[in-house]
């Protein structure tokens, strides 16, 4: 598979390539870029060509992957014509800023016989299924309760994040990390019961917020994220024979070794897991997948941020 990239956004040069460089199954073949120097940067550093604009990049028929990790409000309208162009998607979360988008596009990739793939790479990560062979064979006892949460401070009004027309808001930037991570632990039939967004008074965009969330069997998930708020990115569950915390659940990098603790009424472990690189193994993801494997979760998260909205 040949993947090319639009556009020259910092997570793609200096997470994804970086990740893509260990992945055998896929060959970067080049970036578009509407900046010369940015693209020749990415150029200096991991080859591949330069394309002078996106269209150019999805005229070329040697490629046949596109990685889009552009600002939100242009996933959709990229998406689509990345699809159109007979080429597989690799979107960066979130998939579109709206749901009946998401669903046009996969209903889009499902006539053309493309794979799409969301792009949260935590789902990837080993502690994920160390956490649940933990609730699996009841080290935790029932659960009683899941929180997440993840938000950072302040990155500055002229970051995308802060700007309506590119799609920003918390909800759809840190926000969809705790909404899928409880879709994964709670299941499908997750649904909205009360949520709130909080934009103050001179942005454009919500910068805060919150959600409980039931499946149906009646477990709870609390869930809250925000762009102006103390670091934070964390899961705690809440058993009846003990409480489990993962406190680098989002965003462990390859060279973090995240640790686990386990608190009950008496006394506290830790267990130190190994470290693992969540970003190459969502792309192995993306190069292994059967055809739309994973396109209902894709429609299920964009339906619980709607719901949230």
């Amino acid at each position: 598979m040949r993947l090319g990239i639009l556009g020259t956004s910092e997570i793609a040069f200096r997470r994804f390539l970086p990740a893509l460089s260990k992945c055998p199954d896929i060959t970067y073949a080049g970036v578009a870029s509407r900046t010369p120097e940015k693209g020749k940067a990415f150029q200096e550093t991991y080859g591949g060509c330069v394309y002078a604009s996106y269209d150019a990049l999805l005229a070329d028929d040697t490629i046949d992957a596109v990685y889009v990790p552009l600002p939100p409000a242009l996933h959709f309208e990229w998406g689509k014509k990345v699809l159109e162009s007979g080429k597989h998607l690799l979107m960066e979360k979130p998939f579109t800023t709206r749901v009946q988008d998401t669903e046009a596009l996969l209903k889009l990739a499902e006539e053309k016989g493309l794979t799409v793939h969301e792009n949260y790479m935590f789902l990837y990560h080993g502690q994920l299924a160390k956490i649940k062979s933990l609730i699996a064979d009841g080290t935790l006892g029932k659960i009683r309760l899941y929180r997440m949460s993840f938000g950072f401070p302040m990155r500055g009004q002229n970051d995308f994040r802060y700007k309506k027309e590119l799609g920003g808001g918390a909800l759809l930037d840190c926000g969809g990390y705790p909404v899928r991570l409880a879709l994964e632990l709670l299941g499908d039939k997750l649904q909205v019961v009360y949520s709130k967004l909080v934009q103050p008074e001179g942005f454009e965009v919500d910068l805060y917020g919150s959600a409980v969330m039931e499946n149906e069997v009646g477990e709870v998930a609390q869930i809250s994220f925000g762009m102006d708020n103390a670091y934070q990115c964390q899961l705690e569950i809440w058993g009846s024979k003990a409480t489990l915390i993962a406190p680098r659940i989002f965003t462990a990098g390859d060279g973090v070794k995240p640790t686990l603790i386990i608190r009950t009424s008496f006394d506290e472990s830790k267990l130190e897991l190994d470290a693992d690189d969540q970003f190459l193994h969502s792309i192995e993801s993306f190069a292994h997948r059967k055809l739309n494997q994973c396109s209902y979760m894709i429609s299920r998260q964009a339906d619980l941020q709607d719901q949230i909205k």
